[in-house]
């Protein structure tokens, strides 16, 4: 790899490097001209909680130290996306936004006060009473309407802020089982979010994620953590969410069977040959819920007995695939914002690029000419880094200079304020004298809190495939899943989809895929 890197460097001394390297750019960016105007046959959103721009940037230099290489000069896979734009993630009522109001936003389309989830901003954080009347869908729903499969994959749990906003309508993003949730709410019959997950839209064919401590009735052990009573189920209802849900696919197996349909499901407690569901050729429900809580992060992973993201959404995708009307996936990499919130770069930076490759597999299995892909994030964090480190600094590593104020050294990485703020007899901690680069190091940072917080910053918007093009500039966080509605003629804006006769189109595909698909129909 040092000789790699020694090439490379002789390489950029020649002027002409660069400009051969603009010119390819160049050449591709007159491609773009091209719009890809084609009916999305299938929607995926990536989104990366907490994945600001610093974020993105550190994730695609950690990605090419990982690969062996200085990292700078990387292409994290969301890079190679040909559009990218700007969103504006504040609230209705919140400069500096939260994962539930920006989840509103971006996947129902209207921006929402801070807390809530799947309700409009008339809707008040906590007050069950303003539930009723305020409640609004999302493009979830909008593509199960249409006769599409949908899906949610998450490394959170399936009733977390962002996975929630996609069926959910609640005035409280803490309320996942009726355990969390006030006497008076209940009475007024708000419902709580696990609850919602199964009712509110049903036959959603794909969950995958943790969270099942709020399907169980309370006090009842966990599967896989039977001695462990932060475990165990939180509901105070008595229900089993997952068995009701077990029995409702069981009668729907005997009565699509019948029909000879062929359907069939998957339960999946906790990763016991999950793998095993991509080998099935019937079309499958799947209902995997692998912790109590959130998944492990991706770097304290049991890679025999935990599914990585990368994993998930290739299970998802093959089985959402089976669809003839196309289908729409939420994918979450939500542990990102576990990470800064702790102060613990390495694992949110890990999540990230983790998450990318969730983007590659995702990029393998589905075709620009019908898949739009959409990644971004629903806020950012105080997360920097800086300090003049040169080409090739790890990314957790320190500053080629001492600080002229203290005289002591100080990560690239910082925070604005976080749990890493620490005084040492009256001064600030030393870090040659700890161990930076471990996993759970906490970055310092500028004002002590015992979690850190968001950052109030735009954010990147990266997308290819059909009407790609129109995730464009500087945009409003609601505006992003009207375009993947148009673009997939679902929701409100379909008369573009329909000619005189009425049936769907496709316009503007390319000569040599017009190709293809009229060999193919001779073919067959």
């Amino acid at each position: 790899c040092k000789h790699v890197f020694l090439w490379f460097v002789e390489q950029e001394k020649d002027p002409g490097f660069w400009k051969e390297w603009a010119q390819r750019t160049l050449k591709n960016a007159l491609n773009l001209q091209d719009l890809n105007k084609n009916v999305a046959k299938n929607i995926i959103l990536f989104l990366g909680d907490g994945m600001g721009v610093p974020t993105v940037t550190a994730a695609r230099i950690l990605k090419g130290q990982l690969n062996g290489q200085n990292g700078e000069e990387t292409q994290l896979e969301m890079d190679k996306f040909p559009y990218v734009a700007l969103s504006k993630t504040y609230n209705t009522n919140a400069q500096v936004p939260d994962s539930a109001g920006t989840a509103t936003a971006y996947l129902c389309g209207v921006k929402a006060n801070e807390g809530t989830v799947g309700v409009s901003a008339a809707a008040v954080k906590s007050q069950c009473n303003t539930t009723r009347g305020n409640e609004v869908t999302s493009i979830l729903k909008w593509a199960k309407d249409a006769g599409k499969s949908v899906g949610i994959v998450t490394t959170t749990r399936v009733n977390h802020a962002t996975p929630s906003a996609a069926y959910a309508h609640c005035v409280d993003r803490d309320w996942y089982s009726d355990g969390e949730m006030p006497d008076e709410a209940l009475q007024n019959g708000c419902k709580d979010i696990a609850r919602q997950l199964f009712e509110n839209i049903p036959d959603i064919d794909v969950i995958m994620g943790g969270g099942r401590r709020s399907m169980y009735p309370r006090n009842t052990p966990d599967v896989e953590y039977p001695g462990e009573k932060k475990h165990n189920g939180t509901r105070k209802d008595g229900r089993n969410l997952v068995g009701e849900w077990t029995d409702r696919m069981k009668d729907k197996v005997k009565d699509e069977t019948r029909e000879k349909q062929g359907t069939s499901f998957h339960l999946f407690i906790y990763n016991v040959m999950f793998n095993s569901v991509q080998e099935k050729k019937a079309s499958t429900l799947c209902l995997c819920l692998f912790e109590p809580a959130d998944l492990p992060y991706e770097l304290e992973r049991n890679k025999e007995t935990d599914p990585s993201l990368t994993e998930m959404v290739d299970v998802a995708i093959k089985i959402l695939q089976k669809n003839e009307r196309g289908f729409y996936l939420l994918v979450e990499g939500g542990r990102i914002d576990h990470g800064h919130h702790d102060g613990k770069a390495k694992q949110a930076l890990h999540e990230a690029v983790e998450m990318d490759r969730a983007i590659t597999r995702a990029g393998l299995l589905t075709s620009i000419y019908d898949t739009l892909t959409v990644v971004t994030a629903d806020h950012s964090h105080v997360f920097s880094f800086g300090g003049y480190t040169h080409r090739g600094n790890s990314i957790f590593g320190l500053a080629p200079i001492i600080s002229d104020i203290d005289q002591k050294p100080f990560t690239s990485i910082l925070y604005g304020n976080g749990p890493g703020f620490k005084l040492v007899n009256g001064a600030r901690e030393n870090v040659s004298t700890v161990d930076f680069k471990q996993n759970n190091y906490q970055a310092q940072a500028a004002v002590p809190l015992s979690m850190e917080t968001h950052g109030g910053e735009d954010v990147a918007i990266f997308s290819k495939g059909p009407m790609a093009h129109l995730l464009h500039g500087v945009q409003e966080q609601h505006y992003i899943p009207h375009v993947m509605a148009y673009a997939a003629c679902i929701g409100q804006n379909k008369d573009h989809c329909r000619t005189n006769s009425g049936s769907p189109f496709l316009s503007h595909i390319s000569p040599t895929l017009a190709l293809l698909l009229s060999v193919k129909w001779l073919l067959c």
